[in-house]
This record gives C-alpha cells, sequence and structure tokens, in this order.
C-alpha cells in the first residue's frame, strides 16, 4: 500500500493537461459489448477504474488492448463468451453495473453481481432493474447477483419515467434502448456530459438517439450497430479540482483540453470566493488566478448536472478551510459523503456538520497531520489540504485516488508543488 506526503505552502504556476473523463471513458467501455465491430477510444485514462472494467469485460469474452502511452484502447466483442460478471470483479467497481444493460440489448441475457465502489452511501441499482423489467426483461435478485433475460425477440421499446436523476440507470437504459424494438423514452434523465459523449458514440456507431443534454431521452432502436473510433470527453471533475489546487495555492495555472461548457456551475461561486477563470478557445484551455489575498466564504448546494457536481463538493470544502469568513455546503445527492469532514478537523479545520449541511468557518492556516482517505474525492481533498498546510501532510489509503486521477503527482509536480509518493512502512 502507499501514501502521498505534500509540503504545504508552494505556488501552482504552469500548464496541466486535462486526460480524458473517468465517468465517460467507463460507459464508453461497455457500450463496446453492443457491437461484433471493434470499438477504438482514445483518451482514455490510464486509471485503476479503467484497469478494473477491463477485467470484468474480459470475463465476458471482451478482448481489450491498451496503450497508455497514446491512451488508446481497443475493445472487441465479436465472440461473447460469457454473460456473466462475477461478484469478484463487480464488487471492486461499482461502473461494472454498466454491462448489464448492453449484453441484455445484444444477447439477451445477463448475471451481474450487485456492484462495489466508494462508501459514501446507499447508491441502488433498482432504477436500472425497474427500467429493463418496463422494456420486458424477466429479473430476479438472487445470492447477489442481478439475473436477467430478455423476452422472445429481444428487449422491447418503454416509456421510462425515473423516480429521481440517475447517470448509471440513464447509460444503462439508454445502451440498452439502442437495439430494443420500437421506441424508447427516457424520462426525467440526466443530462451529464458524460452522458452526451455516450450518446455521440452511440450515434455514431448507428444508434438513433435525439434529446441528449435534456431531461428527455428518445432512442428508436435499430437492429445493430458497428464499430468506431471516438476520443474520451476532457475530465470536467479533474478540471475543477487543479482550479480549486490554483486557488488555494496562488499563482496562475493554465488547464488545456479543459471545456468552459463543462464546468459553468463553477463560475459564479467562484467568482464570489476571489477567482478569476479565463477561457481561451482557440487553445481549449482555462486560465486560473486568485484575485483576492484571502478567498471568501460561500455557500453551495450539490445538484444533479447543470447544478454543481457532488464530486466536487469535498474540493470545495478543503477550498473553504482557509477562505475568509464562513461558507456552507449542503449535499442533497449521496448520504454519508462528509467523511472527509473529521480528517479536515484534524489538520485544523473548523467545520461542524448538521445532518446533510457542513458549515465551514474559515482558518488563516491549516497544518500538517496524517490523514485517512475514504472515497476518491475524499482523497484528493486531503491532497488539496496538504498543499497550503504548515509543514507535511501524509494521505494515507491513496488507492482511492488512483481509481479517479491520472499521475496526480506528477501534474502537480509539474507546477510547482512538493509532494512525493511513498510505501507505507510494513506493520
Amino acid at each position: 500500500m502507499e501514501k502521498i506526503r505534500i509540503y504545504g505552502g508552494h505556488e501552482l504556476n504552469g500548464h496541466i493537461d486535462i486526460s480524458g473523463a473517468k465517468n465517460a471513458a467507463l460507459p464508453l467501455m461497455t457500450a463496446a459489448i453492443l457491437t461484433g465491430e471493434p470499438l477504438t477510444l482514445n483518451r482514455v485514462p490510464d486509471l485503476k477504474d479503467v484497469g478494473s472494467l477491463c477485467a470484468v469485460l474480459n470475463k465476458l469474452g471482451v478482448k481489450t488492448a491498451y496503450d497508455p502511452a497514446s491512451k488508446r484502447m481497443t475493445l472487441d466483442a465479436t465472440n461473447i463468451t460469457s454473460c456473466v460478471a462475477p461478484y469478484e470483479l463487480v464488487s471492486q467497481m461499482r461502473a461494472s453495473i454498466l454491462v448489464l444493460g448492453p449484453l441484455l440489448a445484444r444477447h439477451g441475457e445477463a448475471k451481474v453481481s450487485l456492484p462495489g465502489g466508494c462508501a459514501i452511501g446507499s447508491r441502488p441499482v433498482d432504477l436500472h432493474i425497474d427500467g429493463l423489467a418496463q422494456m420486458g426483461a424477466e429479473i430476479s435478485l438472487e445470492d447477489g447477483y442481478i439475473n436477467a433475460k430478455a423476452p422472445a425477440g429481444g428487449l422491447k421499446g418503454a416509456q421510462i419515467h425515473f423516480a429521481k436523476v440517475s447517470v448509471g440507470a440513464t447509460e444503462n437504459l439508454l445502451m440498452a434502448a439502442t437495439l430494443a424494438k420500437g421506441t424508447t423514452v427516457l424520462f426525467n434523465a440526466a443530462r451529464e456530459p458524460e452522458i452526451v459523449d455516450l450518446g455521440e458514440c452511440l450515434i455514431a456507431m448507428g444508434a438513433d438517439i435525439q434529446g441528449l443534454g435534456t431531461d428527455k431521452i428518445t432512442i428508436r432502436g435499430v437492429s445493430a450497430l458497428k464499430g468506431i473510433t471516438h476520443a474520451v470527453v476532457a475530465d470536467r471533475i479533474e478540471a475543477g479540482t487543479f482550479i480549486m489546487a490554483a486557488a488555494m495555492t496562488g499563482g496562475t495555472l493554465t488547464l488545456n483540453h479543459a471545456d468552459n461548457r463543462h464546468i459553468h456551475y463553477l463560475l459564479e461561486p467562484l467568482h464570489k470566493a476571489g477567482v478569476s477563470l479565463t477561457e481561451n478557445e482557440a487553445e481549449h484551455s482555462i486560465t486560473v488566478k486568485r484575485v483576492r489575498d484571502r478567498l471568501r466564504g460561500i455557500d453551495v448546494m450539490t445538484e444533479p448536472y447543470p447544478g454543481f457536481p457532488t464530486d466536487l463538493q469535498a474540493q470545495l470544502m478543503s477550498m473553504l478551510t482557509i477562505a475568509e469568513g464562513a461558507g456552507m455546503v449542503t449535499e442533497t445527492i449521496f448520504e454519508n459523503r462528509f467523511m472527509h469532514a473529521p480528517e479536515l478537523i484534524r489538520m485544523g479545520a473548523n467545520i461542524t456538520v448538521h445532518g446533510s449541511s457542513a458549515l465551514v468557518r474559515g482558518v488563516p492556516m491549516l497544518k500538517g497531520a496524517d490523514v485517512m482517505a475514504t472515497d476518491l474525492r475524499a482523497s484528493v481533498s486531503l491532497v488539496l489540504a496538504g498543499l497550503v498546510a504548515k509543514g507535511a501532510t501524509t494521505v494515507h489509503r491513496i488507492y482511492h485516488l488512483d481509481r479517479g486521477y491520472e499521475n496526480i503527482v506528477e501534474k502537480l509536480s509539474g507546477v510547482g508543488a512538493k509532494l512525493e509518493r511513498l510505501k507505507e512502512e510494513a506493520a
């Protein structure tokens, strides 16, 4: 097991290349199941989650080839040899549930373990199951597995109303509907850029989809999809993370390959906090600079896209710990997603949690400490805190970090941060 040690107090200046989005790459990888021709994806980040999903797909018979230097992945699902996604693989990563819809659509059956992932509260898959059942699938839950079988002739189009916005359910049913008989309409669908990216890839593969980026997506089923080459959209959460790193540390940081359209929810709150974001459309970059000597406290509530994302909530809380005045963070998406708060308090932060809200009163300076990562976004919030803390901060259990941030030590070191990856000492 490894840890990261950060030596705080250094400005960030220079350029960082934003990677392809993990949350787009994973559903795109599962879309390969829908066609018997090779699907090639460019800008696939070299992450633990990507490797974990490759293992699941390989178990199904999908051939995968990945070049970490070029970030190119080729997936060939010509011969699916199994429709079983086993517990020992699926339990490592929640996104594995996304093989369910494509397997049912193209192969008529699937047996998928209930998923694992970050321990940030209950995230049931009932919306996935209910939607597929409305498309005619027979589904049962036995011994921790989802057993699903399509009706004779394949899945059928349906009018599906999501009881709440769900990114994963929207992705699963969007893929399943591409090969269903008839028309499927998804109401109260998620609108994230990663879903638009998936939909655009499916359209290029031959799918008939309308309404991407809105809460009503219409899919007219086709008989088959073809293989194509598709580039993964930029990671807006990574971009947002580095924007807050620059805001906290000072200096001027330019983020290459960032898309300002996908982080518009940051513009108003960060402007209020005292941060300037300047877009260069020609160069596809965003330059970040703090325009106040000290950041100002702000209030933020997480919401489904296009609102403020839950995946940037921990990073924002870290930023507020050193802001002038107080700020309130309200989490509406996942319960139990304030597990980073006690670790930030160990570093001297003044945070009071009341149910789904956290009041953060800024302090002049954080102090380095040993802290423990509890999930992906919490882990990076502790790294951000370490960048501004006095002395050394050691973040333990960074395997969470490796699930979603590509080469973060190298990227931060390249713009002036002082940090290193170390082996944990044997007990």
